[in-house]
């Protein structure tokens, strides 16, 4: 041996040596990874029930509710209730000034009293008119008796013709005038019932009993038709509208039992039912509209805010059930882990009805056997693996 190659020796043992320790290092993580148990928790396989249930999100509505306006503009004098307050059918809830309309009123009725005091002059001049017609119509019948006798002459029968015909138009000028007399009141009347309205209208009121939930306009504002002062809301017919995937609309149908999740009480739970299916699919999101009626509503609640609805399909007793979360999904095929021998052994299963936290388990494990699944979430469980169990 060389004193050249004597000097490279002790590299290469070195070198050798640092091999041999990276091998065992992958060596013992291969088996560690591989071999070591894999520390797993269990749970019971057992008999329950099933509830089968569709989602769907959406907002807290009212079925009967409207916007409290005016028939008239005019500047608003006073409101009376605020948002939160209760009212009742026809109760006085806000008021326009009426000084105008109360002195326009005042006017039509000096009319009508007007009016009606002309009718009362027309018809003493029917009167009249009848007394005349009646004097001429005597002394016309007096004097043709007389002509007939040669008592009077042509003239004074003409005299006596003519007067009679001046007095019976005069009756009928005098109706005539009657006549528009009354047309005239009546006009007038109607004029002073159209004032009045107006002056009623200068009054708002609850259409219906119900609850204030907003307020949009205070005195001295100037209103006109159709603009809200206030929405008014019916508490009796408070309905959740929650949209549903339009894949789910063959197992909906109203009066099925529901529950309703309020966002400002998300560990509460409130039962309810459907009581109407939309007829309309969002053609972006295809969703539909339903409506689902709580039996109670939280103490606090406010048009529009957002709940959750969880409408029962279908619902099994007795059934064998497992959480979801315990089930193993190998090529869309469900299954789990039961220990063999200390050993992981997959199973496959066959799925019946599927509820928010449980599925039902037609075939594959019975009440009273064990299902395993690694106690770190990380870890992937194989089939034939050591496990440790607790």
């Amino acid at each position: 041996m060389t004193a050249e190659r004597r000097k490279r020796l002790p590299r290469s043992v070195w070198q050798a040596g640092k091999v041999a320790l990276v091998m065992a290092a992958v060596g013992a993580a291969v088996w560690w990874f591989k071999f070591a148990p894999v520390a797993v928790e269990q749970h019971p396989v057992s008999s329950g029930e099933v509830v089968a249930e569709v989602l769907g999100t959406g907002t807290v509505d009212a079925h009967l509710k409207t916007t409290i306006s005016t028939k008239i503009s005019g500047r608003l004098l006073k409101v009376f209730v605020d948002e939160g307050d209760s009212v009742r059918l026809n109760q006085e809830v806000a008021r326009l000034d009426e000084h105008d309309l109360t002195h326009e009123v005042e006017i039509e009725e000096a009319n009508v009293t007007a009016r009606v005091a002309g009718l009362d002059r027309l018809q003493a001049d029917i009167v009249h008119a009848k007394a005349t017609l009646d004097l001429a119509t005597k002394s016309e019948a007096r004097l043709r008796k007389l002509s007939d006798a040669g008592s009077v002459s042509r003239e004074e029968i003409d005299k006596s013709i003519e007067a009679l015909a001046v007095a019976r138009a005069g009756l009928s000028r005098t109706e005539a005038a009657h006549a528009e007399g009354r047309k005239q009141l009546v006009a007038a009347e109607k004029a002073l019932e159209f004032r009045k309205a107006r002056l009623a209208d200068t009054v708002i009121r609850a259409p219906f009993a119900g609850l204030v939930v907003r307020r949009d306009r205070d005195p001295g504002d100037v209103v006109v038709p159709g603009g809200s002062i206030l929405a008014l809301v019916s508490p009796d017919e408070i309905w959740v509208r929650a949209w549903v995937g339009e894949t789910s609309m063959a197992e909906l149908k109203p009066g099925q039992p529901a529950r309703v999740v309020f966002r400002s009480e998300p560990s509460r739970t409130y039962p309810g039912k459907v009581v109407r299916l939309g007829r309309e699919t969002d053609r972006e999101t295809r969703e539909f509209l339903i409506d689902v009626r709580p039996d109670k509503l939280p103490e606090h609640w406010t048009v529009g805010q957002r709940a959750e609805v969880y409408v029962e399909t279908a619902r099994r007793t007795n059934v064998t059930v497992l959480p979801a979360s315990w089930i193993v999904w190998r090529d869309a095929t469900p299954g789990v882990f039961v220990v063999a021998e200390a050993r992981a052994g997959w199973r496959e299963l066959k799925l019946g009805l599927r509820g928010r936290d449980t599925v039902e388990v037609i075939s594959g494990v019975s009440p009273g056997e064990v299902v395993i699944r690694p106690s770190d979430p990380k870890t992937v469980l194989t089939d034939g693996r050591k496990v440790a169990v607790p």
